[in-house]
């Protein structure tokens, strides 16, 4: 599918399993762009299958990975048919090293391959997978796996994306792809990558695959003018987005400023020139604060294809979120209870990240361990012995420090793997009997999601979509 045949309303890829199969199978049912997030997805079937598999989706799914060994180990060791038992807590997948083994990729693989074949069931809509750049390790068997399973789409930010359209390239023929690997410490001059050869994975003939669309999502015209000149390959569009957009945030331009609130400030030097990314002949979509008729309507004015959504699709019926929470800050939003804030310091990646605060949070007050036993979000660094070590700002202060870590970049810092999977209903029981609390993003839409709602207390996809169209 080329990107200047997508349609006009791209549903964003949020969080972990927030826009899970279900919500992005929803909205391509209705023409649009339906989107899956890859972030942790691997984990997040694995968790599925310690929880019993309800309704037999992740098992139907997996008959149809072309690699039949791997879906046989991975029953095997993780699928439960009567779920956890109580108080047990999930086990736990090997963290990816810079040479991750082979068992480990194919687990990989298999997540993304699952979540895009469920997602693309019982219609003919086109269908996109949302990889976040910084979260590199993950990415190569991913996108392979994505690939596999018949992708349209692959969209990728927070970094700078430049490897990913020669990568797509080779693994759409089965060929070894390389992406670069972010490494502190390493000497001048030297560079570090990571590396997956399909041909590696197969003991039959492989089927023949097509190259999805790579959309690049910036947030400066000085990206969007490199990648669409220097990339390694094609890049067939971009979605431009703002600093209202939820979860991971581009830092401001320049040295890092707070309001009286605690939040990065956002001047003119962060805003995107649209008349310039027009003038690059790629499609764009808008991000971030645009999620309303008009917000289309101006975002195409202004030569756009049309607009990305996150907000109104995280808080749908037919979005991973838990229940419990949506039905919590819905109900928080109406009464003017819920406030948006952009955290500098949440994340361990050290970009702004967007974290919402309301009236019931049943994460208020309460302590967070310090704990890096998923490890997404870790960094890359060089040991005093010359190996390739990895630490996480979230993790226990000491051990941070002794890999040799400044202590000062722990402070306020949070695990965003094990909160962003308690958002979902795959909270981690620790060894204290304690449930992993939850962190929830959102746009800054979210304060003004009652007048949309209009007296309502839930809506479907269907819905946000109606109304994007001015059809309700």
């Amino acid at each position: 599918m080329s990107a200047a045949s997508l349609p006009p309303i791209i549903q964003g890829g949020m969080g972990v399993a927030i826009s899970d199969w279900r919500l992005a199978r929803a909205v391509a049912r209705c023409g649009q762009l339906g989107v899956v997030s890859g972030t942790g997805v691997d984990t997040v079937l694995m968790r599925r299958l310690q929880d019993g598999d309800p309704g037999g989706h992740m098992r139907r799914a997996m008959a149809q990975f072309p690699m039949p060994h791997v879906v046989e180990r991975m029953l095997e060791r993780y699928f439960l048919p009567e779920g956890r038992p109580p108080n047990t807590p999930y086990a736990l997948l090997p963290m990816f090293r810079q040479e991750t083994p082979r068992a480990r990729q194919e687990i990989a693989m298999l997540g993304a391959f699952v979540e895009v074949t469920l997602a693309r069931e019982g219609h003919q809509g086109p269908i996109g997978m949302n990889l976040l750049t910084k979260v590199q390790l993950p990415n190569l068997p991913m996108l392979y796996g994505s690939i596999l399973a018949g992708v349209d789409v692959v969209l990728m930010g927070a970094g700078i994306p430049r490897d990913i359209p020669a990568a797509l390239d080779a693994l759409a023929l089965h060929q070894p792809a390389t992406i670069a690997f972010d490494v502190e410490g390493l000497a001048a001059g030297a560079n570090a990558l990571l590396r997956l050869d399909p041909g590696e994975y197969w003991e039959g003939p492989k089927p023949t695959l097509r190259r999805p669309a790579f959309l690049a999502i910036i947030a400066s015209n000085s990206l969007a003018t490199m990648l669409a000149r220097k990339a390694s390959g094609r890049v067939d569009g971009f979605v431009v987005e703002g600093p209202t957009a939820g979860g991971h945030n581009a830092p401001p331009r320049g040295e890092m400023q707070l309001n009286e609130e605690g939040e990065p400030v956002y001047g003119p030097r962060d805003a995107v020139d649209l008349a310039k990314i027009r003038e690059l002949g790629l499609p764009f979509w808008v991000a971030g604060g645009v999620g309303t008729p008009e917000g289309l309507r101006q975002a195409q004015a202004a030569g756009a294809v049309g607009i990305q959504v996150g907000t109104l699709f995280a808080f749908c019926e037919d979005s991973g979120l838990a229940p419990e929470y949506r039905a919590s800050i819905l109900t928080a939003a109406v009464r003017g209870e819920v406030q948006v804030r952009t955290d500098p310091r949440a994340s361990p990646t050290g970009y702004p990240f967007k974290v919402v605060h309301w009236s019931d949070d049943p994460a208020a007050e309460k302590p967070r361990e310090r704990i890096c036993d998923l490890g997404y979000l870790r960094s890359a660094y060089v040991t005093p012995e010359g190996e390739i070590g990895f630490r996480c700002a979230s993790e226990p202060i000491a051990a941070f420090v002794q890999k040799g870590g400044a202590v000062e970049e722990t402070e306020g810092r949070k695990c965003l793997c094990n909160a962003l999977m308690a958002n979902v209903g795959f909270a981690q029981r620790r060894r204290d009997g304690s449930i992993e609390p939850p962190l929830l993003t959102s746009g800054d839409d979210l304060q003004h999601i009652g007048a949309f709602l209009g007296g309502r207390t839930s809506y479907t996809a269907g819905d946000v979509i109606d109304y994007l169209l001015g059809e309700r």
